[in-house]
């Protein structure tokens, strides 16, 4: 009977349910490079206190691409924090499903919603536990802002857990 129980507790380890997260058709990932601001997100525990958060990414000679998030921790004027990187495209059709590893594990980046001039991007996971919205500036017009919004809830994401990214004023 022990061995039962201590089975099903593994099988329920590493059952991971059936989501339905659609991607976006297509990213051109060198259009995708560069600065990316974080406008909301599902708050992460290592971002605990960030502000002014930003990501950026860059081709590496390998291929991969090279991941740096930056952030004040406090406030606009607070010491910066910095976490390294790597990223890797897991679907070359679309290359709109990624990995990032920090540290020593890969964990699922995928850009669900991208606008057509790669102004801004969504990104978030099958089982939707997180959720970011980036930009290209640090500030994002409030009707692009409600349509993201609007297309998040049509997906089924819990919009009372997203929290605003405090970013400073441009100027």
């Amino acid at each position: 009977m022990l061995k039962k129980l201590w089975l099903v507790f593994l099988l329920a380890l590493t059952f991971k349910p059936a989501f339905s997260l659609d991607t976006v058709p297509y990213v051109d990932l060198n259009q995708y490079l560069g600065v990316w601001y974080e406008i909301a997100s599902y708050p992460m525990f290592f971002q605990r206190g960030c502000v002014a958060t930003q990501a950026t990414y860059s081709l590496r000679d390998d291929g991969n691409i090279s991941v740096l998030n930056e952030c004040r921790k406090d406030s606009f004027n607070g010491p910066l924090k910095k976490a390294e990187g790597i990223a890797r495209v897991v679907d070359t059709k679309t290359n709109s499903k990624l990995e990032v590893k920090f540290f020593l594990f890969w964990g699922d980046y995928w850009i669900i919603d991208l606008d057509e001039e790669y102004r801004y991007a969504v990104v978030s996971e099958p089982r939707q536990k997180y959720l970011w919205i980036l930009s290209r500036t640090p500030i994002m017009k409030e009707d692009v802002y409600q349509g993201i919004l609007k297309r998040l809830k049509e997906k089924g994401f819990d919009l009372t857990r997203l929290k605003m990214t405090p970013q400073p004023l441009p100027g």
